[in-house]
């Protein structure tokens, strides 16, 4: 449950700055990171091991969804961070962090030349102490190391819950020792006597 909130918090934390960046690619991959996050907590809660099975199954496509972010802002195999891959080809915004990043000096700079609308402006960024394609690596990174754990621990508690449902015994039902004994041919009836007289 912990390990859950943790995820959350760090989903959370990660659709805000992806919103902000309009990035619609990754708003898309967190929101179903937080459904399904919420999906697993309820699983585990109600001891309901098939929703933690999904949790474990979109825990293997959240790994796959990051390294390939991780890849993209290092430009590994010829992706390029420079593209409008993260935004669907829909506008040309890309990481909040680029502009926003730890100690990055943001100017704007207006076009000189007459006709050009004031929307278009140039941003120039300086002194950033850690580029932005590394900020979303160690994003990516700090994603993948919680979604490890937690698909370790939800294949735990799935085996705990399996092994709950064959332990069971109905009540009135197989016990553990009967299927041992050899069934009764006969069963012996005795008269109940009354306890005592009623008038």
């Amino acid at each position: 449950v912990c390990l859950c909130v943790f995820l959350q918090l760090a989903a959370l934390e990660r659709q805000i700055f992806d919103f902000l960046g309009f990035q619609w690619a990754p708003i898309l991959g967190n929101f179903l990171q937080i459904i399904v996050v919420i999906l697993g907590l309820f699983g585990t809660i109600q001891f309901r091991p098939r929703y933690i099975v999904v949790y474990t199954v979109w825990t293997a496509l959240w790994v796959t969804w990051n390294v390939f972010i991780i890849c993209f802002y290092l430009e590994v195999g010829g992706l390029s961070k420079e593209t409008d891959l993260m935004t669907f080809n829909i506008s040309m915004h890309r990481s909040w962090w680029r502009e926003h990043g730890p100690g990055c000096i943001r100017r704007v700079v207006r076009p000189s030349a007459p006709g050009i609308l004031d929307d278009y402006s140039y941003v120039s960024v300086t002194g950033c102490v850690i580029d932005f394609q590394y900020l979303e690596v160690i994003h990516s990174a700090i994603q993948i190391l919680l979604s490890l754990i937690g698909f370790v621990y939800a294949c735990y508690v799935i085996s705990i819950f399996m092994e709950e449902e064959d332990s069971f015994d109905f009540i009135g039902g197989l016990d553990t020792y009967s299927y041992r004994q050899p069934p009764q041919e006969h069963v012996e009836l005795k008269p109940v006597k009354p306890v005592g007289k009623v008038l």
